[in-house]
């Protein structure tokens, strides 16, 4: 039977061969996404299935008797509200003199991100000023300041002044998308005050930081440097605009300079260092990696106080269970995978070139004392490299090798769980995008072609971007 409408018959005919000769390319026909596509954050080995407020706090599955145990020992340390020396339990005493928070969790609230003050709070609770001044320390680092050291020690025990107080204020500046969506954004400016030993003085440079999630993290110290390396390229060879470089800095036991791989700029060698980094320069406990309290000479009351209570305060064996703890937290699995939204934003999210920074795709050593985390393929979304990231995010101080512009590539895993963990949608460093667009919206230098990608994108393709983001 011929049809009544040869033109309908035709276009059937030419539909059915567009299909044949032009098949629609899926997330999964692509080669480059598709070996990124899985659900397997931390490896088959370190992912856990998990969305509730505990997802940050899992530790890896089937962890044999012994290291369930010291697992559960260091998460109890981790959570331990440390007490001023002397106190009638000394494994625990020794808190500051001058400190920021009295606990790791403090910060770090269910092993997740912090955030800056709201309207109504009055102090920092997750979220800190580091200092220094023009010049270089005996390693290369930060010249810490004279008087208050290398961080604003918010608070101190009785009878010692706390060294100051830090007023946010913000400015918001409004902007459009290319389809005329308007945006605001907010820029913070810092005042210091209530500051009871002396002027911060004109040269003082100081970085605001919230605390980041910490799990993950022994993953990320098992990736061999010359993996690492071989993303980077300071020169931009490629004249793709995007030239990332490593932070080499001061490892306290091996005495030498090494690839730096923790902190807002990489200035951390290794996990144990930046967990006793932490302990001194946050809670002011001593260990035997920094046996000195964080006391300048012009602060006599603390200098008093630092020979209460045995040293070093957190002992060789709190600090290894410690670390031990926090390299055993696993990675929350990433989640919607086959979703419409997320498939096409995880397409959008490479036409940007964010997977140029934020890379997808890691792959493990074999250094780990935990077999889990040796030869792992993993899918962090970092390089763990510098970057410029232009003006508006700089901090203008430097951290050994990284200048007053350069970031550290934070990871995307768990990214869109910090709302479920945290109760907020807080990002970058310290604290001022309000959610994640506004987070691609402050990007600049070297992410500056990515950000106006985005920015030209339609709102549906916007939405779809932030699920995919939302699904790590």
């Amino acid at each position: 039977m011929i049809s009544k409408h040869p033109w309908l018959l035709l276009l059937a005919v030419l539909a059915a061969v567009m299909i044949i000769a032009f098949p629609r390319v899926g997330i999964t026909e692509n080669p480059v996404i598709k070996e990124n596509h899985t659900a397997l954050s931390g490896g088959e080995l370190a992912t856990v299935f998990k969305e509730t407020q505990t997802a940050f706090a899992q530790p890896l599955k089937n962890l044999d008797r012994d290291r369930r145990r010291v697992f559960n020992f260091g998460d109890h340390l981790f959570n331990t509200k440390w007490v001023e020396a002397p106190s009638s339990v000394a494994t625990v005493d020794g808190l500051g003199p001058l400190f920021n928070r009295s606990s790791c969790a403090g910060c770090h609230i269910r092993d997740g991100r912090g955030r800056p003050p709201l309207p109504h709070e009055e102090v920092m609770l997750s979220k800190l000023i580091r200092l220094s001044v023009p010049g270089e320390d005996e390693h290369g680092g930060p010249l810490p300041h004279p008087i208050y050291g290398g961080q604003l020690q918010e608070q101190g025990i009785l009878g010692v002044p706390a060294e100051g107080k830090t007023q946010i204020t913000w400015q918001e500046e409004t902007g459009k998308f290319a389809d005329g969506t308007t945006f605001s954004l907010r820029l913070p400016s810092y005042k210091f005050t209530e500051l009871a030993y002396g002027a911060l003085g004109e040269d003082v440079l100081f970085s605001p930081r919230v605390a980041p999630a910490v799990f993950g993290l022994a993953l990320l110290e098992n990736i061999p440097e010359e993996n690492i390396l071989q993303h980077a390229d300071p020169g931009d060879r490629d004249l793709n605009g995007i030239s990332g470089r490593p932070n080499y800095v001061w490892d306290v036991e091996q005495q030498t300079k090494s690839m730096g791989r923790f902190g807002w700029k990489a200035n951390q060698p290794n996990l144990k260092q930046q967990i006793a980094s932490a302990f001194n320069g946050d809670i002011g406990l001593t260990t035997s990696l920094f046996p000195n309290a964080s006391c300048s000479e012009g602060q006599s009351q603390c200098q008093k106080e630092t020979t209460l209570g045995e040293q070093p305060e957190v002992s060789d064996e709190f600090l290894d269970k410690v670390t031990t703890y926090v390299s055993l937290l696993a990675v929350p699995a990433r989640r919607n995978l086959e979703g419409t939204k997320e498939q096409l934003g995880e397409r959008l999210f490479y036409q940007a070139q964010c997977s140029s920074c934020h890379i997808p795709r890691q792959v493990t050593g074999t250094a780990s004392p935990h077999a889990e985390y040796n030869n792992q393929v993993i899918h962090p979304y970092t390089d763990l490299l510098l970057h410029d990231m232009g003006e508006e995010l700089a901090d203008n101080r430097p951290d050994f090798e990284a200048n007053g512009q350069e970031w550290r590539t934070p990871p995307l895993w768990g990214i869109g769980l910090v709302k479920n963990v945290n109760k907020h949608t807080f990002f970058l460093h310290d604290g001022r995008a309000r959610n994640l667009t506004e987070a691609i919206l402050w990007h600049g230098g070297e992410a500056q072609a990515s950000k106006e990608f985005v920015q030209k994108l339609s709102g549906e393709e916007r939405n779809a971007l932030l699920a995919f983001l939302n699904s790590l």
